[in-house]
């Protein structure tokens, strides 16, 4: 893929978005690992602008691995503030998954007895607790009664 070029006013944009993120990734004294490289991948997915904290690297250091995630990830260096580096591309198309034929259920991963009769239960409880909420609803207010009369008084309370 082509390396990505910003205008001033669109990388001006994605520092303003980039403001009030928070660092996604993490790279410290073991650098750019294949690892860190899926998680900045898996991330840039997710998000398409990411924060990433660099530690224990001096300012050479740190332009070199902005320059490598950029390149090997196919991202445009937005920002470099002291340890955040801020970089941004598009997601990519997710591939849609290939469907398989349903398979017809397999007898041992049936529920079992216990996973029935707790699932039974879990139902008769639910059951037994709003009848016993609507019990106590119309016992406050029973069904065509009038709702309780306010309490303030006009009159003085000697008077009639």
């Amino acid at each position: 893929m082509p390396k990505i070029e910003l205008t001033p006013v669109a990388r001006q944009a994605l520092r303003a978005r980039a403001h009030a993120l928070h660092p996604v990734v993490t790279i410290a004294g073991n650098g750019l690992t294949p690892s860190v490289l899926a998680e900045l991948e898996c991330s840039l997915q997710a998000h398409e602008l990411i924060k990433v904290r660099v530690q224990g690297m001096e300012r050479e250091e740190r332009e070199a691995l902005l320059a490598s995630i950029c390149d090997q990830l196919d991202a445009a260096p937005i920002q470099r503030i002291g340890n955040i580096l801020v970089i941004w591309r598009p997601a990519r198309e997710k591939k849609a998954p290939e469907k398989k034929a349903p398979t017809p259920p397999n007898p041992a991963t049936a529920k079992s007895a216990a996973a029935f009769a707790a699932t039974a239960r879990r139902a008769a409880l639910a059951k037994a607790s709003t009848e016993r909420s609507e019990k106590q609803r119309h016992y406050r207010n029973p069904p065509g009664s009038q709702p309780p009369r306010s309490r303030s008084r006009t009159t003085p309370r000697g008077g009639r």
